[in-house]
């Protein structure tokens, strides 16, 4: 007898339906085509055990299952359920009305068990898109695929009961979730706040500027000076994950098992710092099962790299296209996948060897050479693409022990995200542009044109600071944005002077 039964393929952060025919005749044989990976053929022994484990047998028949498309590779154990139900509809063992109606993913325990799988997001979406009637998948995975709406989604602890399910002996349990009240209450949930940062307000001040324009940022200063402390609370000024924003982010993180099981969408910004060791892989993604890197997982949040000199210089330079199209191709001799990659980056770094140059307390032991060397560790065209530069010194004693309260970041927020409206009604009719970091020279011209005395006090600048060709453009982006915290309608010469003011590292004589 021949049974169909459907299940998923993960390509990038998208699912492909996977048909999965068992034909079931005289013999002895059991042959699985498809394109399967070792995984998958190892699925026959789980399989056995499962059945045998709750009182049923393997049929001794000769079982072909072919897995189409037969040109898709198919990887990992969430197809063990799909084949364990084909397997035995093939041979009568279970009655096969209905099962067409459903996707069915999971991996099997050797005692029956469902256990956990990846993507079940990009999944479950495309469950609904192809028309299924629902999705039955584990428990622990059941609350990330209720967020879907219009789509059935039943939760199942073991094998036996998804077969007594289709035997009409049991109903499974249909799990639903309310994504959006979920969503909503969890979207404040920061842990750190500005409020308790004593000092460093021109560094506060840059860090608005930067959420505010979605700007990717550098701060230099020596060590202790609070560089992570102040990284790790953007999140906190960044505006909340819009419902489109947060689908995308968890989705990603679905994809590389990153979510909490008794979770269901992503509410809070993600913030990535990965270690300075990491590998290109990593940082970008792909490998052998691809899987989504840092700068993806990063996605519609921050990626923070600390101490970023430190970094391999391979791995900083992967990073200059996906900062630029923000998004990330990953291309291999079999398969082609496309991760988003839309970051603000944040990186720190120590401003010589020794880390005490322009330090106001401790005297720098490194000569001039050793600085521009430290310096020459990240490349112009990386340089090119971070648009403030700041410097940060360390807190006198004066200001940590002031008790005065800071400014809290909710405070910040609200002054971030009426910037964030103005930019959303600027670019409305611009396809993928959102912020003034994504402008282009069009649009620079068009919307961050300063008038003559701010053309002038530029053009003075650059001659007197040395500043760099590059630094144009960055500067009435920056220029811009400033304008649009004040709500100003036109880029005035003081907005030009503080933009200026965050292009420390393209000052030529700023090494010595």
């Amino acid at each position: 007898m021949l049974s169909k039964v459907y299940a998923a393929a993960l390509q990038g952060v998208n699912a492909t339906v996977i048909t999965i025919e068992v034909n079931s005749s005289k013999g002895i044989k059991f042959m699985l085509v498809g394109l399967p990976d070792v995984i998958i053929r190892e699925s026959h022994e789980r399989i056995t055990s499962a059945l045998q484990v709750n009182g049923l047998k393997f049929p001794r028949n000769q079982i072909v299952v072919n897995m189409a498309p037969a040109d898709i590779r198919k990887e990992g154990a969430a197809y063990d359920l799909p084949l364990t139900i084909g397997i035995l509809a093939a041979a009568e063992k279970i009655k096969s009305e209905g099962i067409g109606d459903y996707i069915l993913i999971g991996e099997l325990s050797l005692d029956g068990s469902l256990q956990a799988v990846k993507g079940v997001l990009p999944i479950a979406i495309q469950a609904k898109e192809a028309g299924f009637k629902g999705l039955i998948l584990p428990r622990c995975n059941a609350r990330e695929a209720a967020v879907v709406a219009g789509l059935t989604v039943y939760a199942a602890d073991n094998l036996l009961d998804v077969i007594h399910f289709f035997d009409q002996k049991k109903t499974l349990e249909q799990v639903t979730v309310d994504p959006r009240k979920e969503f909503y209450d969890n979207q404040m949930s920061v842990d750190c706040d500005f409020a308790e940062v004593k000092g460093q307000e021109n560094v506060k001040r840059a860090m608005e500027v930067a959420c505010a324009g979605g700007h990717n940022l550098i701060l230099i200063g020596s060590p202790g000076a609070g560089k992570s402390m102040l990284a790790k609370r953007i999140p906190s000024i960044l505006p909340p994950l819009t419902l489109r924003e947060s689908l995308e982010t968890t989705k990603i993180h679905s994809v590389a098992g990153k979510i909490n099981h008794n979770g269901s969408l992503i509410a809070i910004r993600p913030f990535r710092s990965p270690h300075h060791t990491i590998s290109t892989v990593a940082m970008v993604g792909g490998g052998s099962y691809p899987q989504p890197g840092e700068i993806s997982l990063a996605h519609n949040g921050v990626l923070f790299l600390d101490e970023i000199a430190e970094f391999n210089r391979c791995v900083l330079e992967v990073l200059r296209q996906p900062l630029e199209d923000r998004k990330i191709t990953i291309s291999r001799a079999k398969f082609t996948v496309e991760y988003p990659a839309g970051v603000m980056l944040v990186a720190s770094m120590n401003p010589c060897p020794c880390g005490h140059y322009n330090d106001p307390n401790k005297d720098c032991v490194c000569s001039p050479q050793q600085v521009r060397k430290y310096l020459n560790r990240l490349s112009g065209p990386l340089l090119d693409r971070i648009d403030i530069q700041i410097e940060i010194v360390p807190v006198p004693f004066e200001a940590i022990s002031d008790t005065r309260p800071a400014e809290s970041s909710e405070h910040v927020r609200q002054r971030v995200i009426a910037a964030r409206k103005i930019q959303e009604d600027r670019f409305a009719e611009e396809s993928g542009i959102y912020c003034n970091a994504q402008m282009n020279t069009r649009l620079l011209h068009q919307h961050a044109q300063p008038d003559q005395g701010g053309l002038m006090q530029l053009k003075n600048a650059m001659e007197k600071l040395n500043l760099s060709a590059r630094a144009y453009d960055r500067i009435l982006r920056v220029a811009r944005t400033i304008a649009d915290l004040e709500a100003s309608e036109t880029v005035r010469p003081y907005h030009i002077g503080e933009a200026i003011g965050y292009r420390n590292l393209d000052r030529e004589n700023w090494a010595g």
